[in-house]
């Protein structure tokens, strides 16, 4: 589901931009994301801040970063210009039906993208399937509990059917056969979470 107008203009503001690169980014460094060297895959774009992130401040090798919105896609494209293509490939996708084969990418980076997701089940199978063993899903989420808070659930437009609390999530995904242990923290009363899980080697 894509957002409105209200939503993309709180998340397209110095503030947003801010908190994502001064507070996000090293909490899930301090969780131990590391993509240095490799092949990643972004979810749910948007604006391209998280990208420059993932480029920048963590030193991935490549970077392949999608959203279902062309128009924020279209604002990544601006601020992004800067790299070259041997780095940064942007396009439309939806993470429900990822492009790339089993096993293929060395990471998956997930800022607050999973929530808008009806199936968002499927979404966490589809990221476990295009991991490489070993391969680390980097995410920060926000809850049921942060969606069905007057005013966002009056003013964002949200999928309100099979949400997930911090516990929910984590649960699917060990279930999927990811191993997360302590590397995951829940933030303001668990309105969001952060965390980075491990694709186990299968048996």
């Amino acid at each position: 589901m894509k957002m409105n107008f209200l939503e993309k203009m709180a998340m397209n503001n110095p503030i947003r931009f801010y908190i994502q690169r001064q507070i996000e980014a090293p909490l899930l460094k301090k969780l131990g994301a590391n993509v240095d060297g490799l092949d990643v895959l972004e979810v749910g774009c948007a604006h391209g801040v998280g990208t420059e992130i993932i480029l920048n401040q963590w030193n991935a090798k490549k970077v392949f970063a999608f959203d279902l919105d062309e128009d924020m896609l279209s604002k990544a494209k601006n601020r992004l210009n800067e790299f070259s293509s041997n780095r940064l490939e942007l396009f439309v996708g939806d993470v429900t039906n990822l492009k790339f084969r089993d096993n293929s990418i060395g990471a998956v980076v997930n800022f607050a993208a999973i929530h808008h997701v009806p199936d968002w089940q499927v979404a966490l199978s589809e990221i476990h399937r295009v991991l490489k063993p070993n391969g680390q899903f980097i995410f920060q989420e926000v809850t049921e509990q942060w969606i069905l808070r007057w005013p966002y659930n009056v003013l964002f437009k949200h999928p309100m059917e099979n949400r997930f609390s911090g516990n929910v999530f984590i649960q699917e995904l060990e279930r999927l056969g990811f191993e997360i242990r302590q590397s995951w923290v829940q933030k303001a009363g668990g309105d969001f979470i952060f965390g980075v899980a491990k694709k186990l080697e299968s048996k």
